[in-house]
Parts: structure tokens; C-alpha cells; sequence
């Protein structure tokens, strides 16, 4: 696995601010990888103030490669980074309590996860594992991505 990770960050509105307090508490560990996110969640967590003994600090200014909102297709943008292999890890703070009405794309980014055995997280307790599992960063660490994709793509109609 590469020592720099394409981290795609997502949050329903009402789990927005529990993505934040994960972000702000991993800040140092996600400072070394380059951040994907949704509209108001990319901005948000570009927006993050960690507060030190001697200022305020702004560590992921700059650093959020913003997508569309959600509902206005940044789902699928990041969706489509999945199937590309763009991306290699995927946190997505959703909200199961409530319908959607983007229910398809939010559905459908959990289905390309598990299809492209991409690192996924949907709670606070996996990311947390998914980002200090030993196998981040380790050189030898392949993704494989399983052989019915390969098959599907080449199969004969």
C-alpha cells in the first residue's frame, strides 16, 4: 500500500459534526494523507480550528479536495473515484435513522466499496481502526481487487 492514502470523507447533516470530532482527534494521522470530500463536509472540515497552547491552527486549509454536495452528485463523484481506483479508503458518517433522497447514490457508494474491497468505514469505532491498522502504510500491502470484477468486464454476450 502507498504511504499516502486517497481518503474519501463523507457525513449525512446530522452526523456532520461527529465527522468533525473524529477529524479534529485524527488530525495528525489524516494530515499525512490527502482528504476527498463531499460539499459542505469538505468545507467544514477545511474550516477545522484546532486550538494549541500558543494559537489556533487550521491544518486541513487548503488540503480538502471539495466535491460536489452530496444530493448534487458528489456521491457519485466519488463513486465513479471508487470504481477507478482512486480512492483507498472511504469514511462515510451516515445517518440510518433517516431516509435519504439520495438513497440510491449513498447505497450505491457502499456497494462499490465492498465490490472494490475498499477500506470502509460508516461509524466512528471502524474509522478509528481502518486508521491506525498496521497495514497503513505498509509497503508490502496490496488492495486486491477480487477477480469477478476482471471476469464481469470481460465477459462475452
Amino acid at each position: 500500500m502507498k504511504a499516502t492514502l486517497n481518503i474519501a470523507l463523507v457525513a449525512h447533516d446530522s452526523r456532520k459534526n461527529e465527522l468533525l470530532d473524529w477529524v479534529r482527534f485524527n488530525a495528525t494521522l489524516l494530515s499525512k494523507h490527502q482528504l476527498y470530500a463531499t460539499g459542505t463536509t469538505g468545507r467544514l472540515i477545511s474550516e477545522l480550528a484546532i486550538e494549541t497552547d500558543e494559537e489556533t491552527e487550521y491544518p486541513f486549509k487548503d488540503k480538502v479536495t471539495r466535491l460536489l454536495s452530496g444530493p448534487l452528485g458528489g456521491d457519485q463523484q466519488i463513486g465513479a473515484m471508487l470504481a477507478e481506483g482512486k480512492i483507498d479508503m472511504l469514511i462515510f458518517f451516515c445517518d440510518n435513522l433517516a431516509v435519504q433522497g439520495h438513497q440510491n447514490d449513498v447505497s450505491a457508494l457502499s456497494r462499490l466499496a465492498s465490490l472494490y474491497n475498499i477500506a470502509f468505514a460508516t461509524n466512528r469505532t471502524t474509522a478509528d481502526m481502518l486508521l491506525t491498522s498496521t497495514l497503513l502504510g505498509d509497503e508490502e500491502y496490496t488492495r486486491i481487487v477480487p477477480d469477478c470484477i476482471q471476469h464481469y468486464a470481460n465477459r462475452k454476450l
